[in-house]
């Protein structure tokens, strides 16, 4: 799908749905006019920078305006009615806080069904937007295809999957094809391109066979440039490289293939990252730490003499061990080091239980966040024994300590968190731990410390 129209979609929604919003307000508060030296008149302007802050918080924790959602209808339709439910409920919420100057139900109702109008007029002037490109670009990019093999095949079905706006013409090859149906017609023979770019009007010509294998390719080449027909080659790299890559240009000149997007080797996004963790890390120290510890240090010193952390060496960032400490959960025993948790533990003290369900162990974490060894959020650092034996068991094991630890993280967020018992539990924590590389923003990291706390409270399967 074309960029700018995705960004244009994004943009043109993030407006249009905070305009509705706003109209809506202004609208109400017309009818329900309220003198301007009354208190009730503050609270109306409260509320009206209130539900901007409300909308625009939850769209971006829910991904409504991402630009992979938003181009999906159902999905962006989906993510809708999502972030709506979640919003009325907050203003009803908001509503019926006590307050010495009531809040107008009145005006917030009325606010509410206009917002939510103005948001399914939105959503069908989507599919009015949709449907003009559709009927307006359909017939001015028209492609023709340069060999019949898996690349063009395989390049056939993304356009089409992927671009709306674009019409495959066909194949051109020199071969004689035989016991195969091709999805478009195949016209035969390299030296009839240009003649049949003039009979098709065609607009744009994608090669699969390159240049150095079929020296009439760079004839051709030239011939589209004197006729304005844009010319793409599709490098085959299958049998260099089998994973998607992403292509960087250094000085306008030299093309450089990258195994992976990582968001996190800009030096900004480290220091948004970082900064993000040291605040955050310090409010939960101050604010929560600083009466949790002594409160959990009398309760698991009474019922399992001993020390109040427990300590223990992990992989951290480019495999460098450090330590990480939690709040201890299990009686003294040789086998802390090297066995993990598992279900219905014998050595997980009563209120170790508690702690543990609740994560309430993991707190001590955040001084490892404080000291640069952990961040917030990333994949979960495991003992320096498993992880001999986890990168055994899956090649790209390793890939995710190029990120610094978290306390919480993509994989756990989506269940895969505690014990591990077969190989299917470390590739899909290796694999959604790699998708958090390459995808790191950080409303994403807000995102997941959200769903993190909301598992907290209704309580997950896995923490034992």
């Amino acid at each position: 799908m074309n960029t700018s129209y995705k960004r244009f979609l994004q943009i043109f929604f993030i407006l249009l749905d905070l305009i509705a919003l706003n109209v809506g307000y202004i609208i109400s508060q017309s009818i329900f006019k309220e003198n301007a030296e009354s208190a009730l008149f503050y609270r109306y302007y409260q509320y009206w920078g209130v539900i901007n802050w409300f909308w625009i918080i939850l769209s971006l924790l829910g991904g409504m305006y991402f630009t992979d959602a938003i181009v999906n209808f159902k999905g962006f339709l989906r993510k809708t009615v999502k972030t709506v439910l979640v919003f009325l409920l907050l203003i009803l919420f908001y509503l019926y806080l006590p307050r010495r100057v009531p809040l107008s139900s009145s005006l917030v109702y009325l606010s509410s069904i206009l917002f939510v109008i103005a948001l399914v007029i939105n959503r069908l002037l989507y599919l009015g937007i949709r449907e003009w490109v559709k009927q307006a670009i359909h017939s001015k990019r028209r492609i023709l295809i340069l060999g019949y093999n898996a690349v063009s095949k395989k390049l056939a079905n993304y356009i089409e999957k992927e671009e709306f706006n674009i019409k495959i013409v066909g194949f051109v090859d020199d071969r004689d094809l035989k016991n195969d149906v091709p999805a478009y017609p195949v016209f035969k023979g390299l030296d009839d391109v240009m003649r049949l770019t003039s009979e098709q009007n065609i607009t744009e010509i994608y090669t699969t066979i390159m240049p150095e294998d079929n020296a009439r390719v760079y004839r051709i080449m030239d011939q589209a440039d004197k006729a304005l027909i844009r010319f793409r080659v599709v490098p085959d790299l299958r049998n260099i490289i089998d994973r998607p890559v992403q292509v960087d240009i250094i000085n306008n000149d030299l093309p450089i293939l990258t195994l992976r997007n990582e968001p996190l080797q800009s030096a900004v996004n480290q220091f948004i990252k970082r900064v993000f963790d040291i605040l955050f890390s310090l409010f939960v120290m101050v604010f929560i730490l600083s009466w949790l510890i002594p409160i959990l240090s009398i309760l698991i010193y009474l019922e399992s003499p001993g020390p109040i952390f427990f300590s223990q060496l992990r992989s951290g960032k480019d495999n460098k061990p450090f330590w990480c400490y939690k709040f201890r959960s299990m009686t003294i025993n040789k086998e802390m080091e090297a066995v993990q948790a598992t279900k219905n533990d014998k050595r997980v003290t009563r209120i170790g239980r508690i702690i543990r369900k609740t994560s309430l162990d993991e707190f001590p974490q955040f001084y490892n966040v404080l000291r640069g060894d952990m961040s917030i959020v990333g994949p979960r650092p495991h003992m320096l024994k498993h992880n001999d034996d986890f990168q055994a068991m899956e090649d790209q094991y390793m890939i995710r300590h190029y990120l610094k630890p978290g306390i919480t993280g993509w994989a756990q967020i989506n269940g895969y968190r505690g014990e591990i018992t077969e190989l299917s539990h470390i590739k899909k924590r290796v694999e959604y731990d790699l998708w958090y590389l390459e995808h790191w923003s950080i409303v994403l990291d807000l995102e997941i410390i959200f769903l993190t706390a909301y598992n907290v409270i209704k309580g997950e399967k896995n923490a034992y």
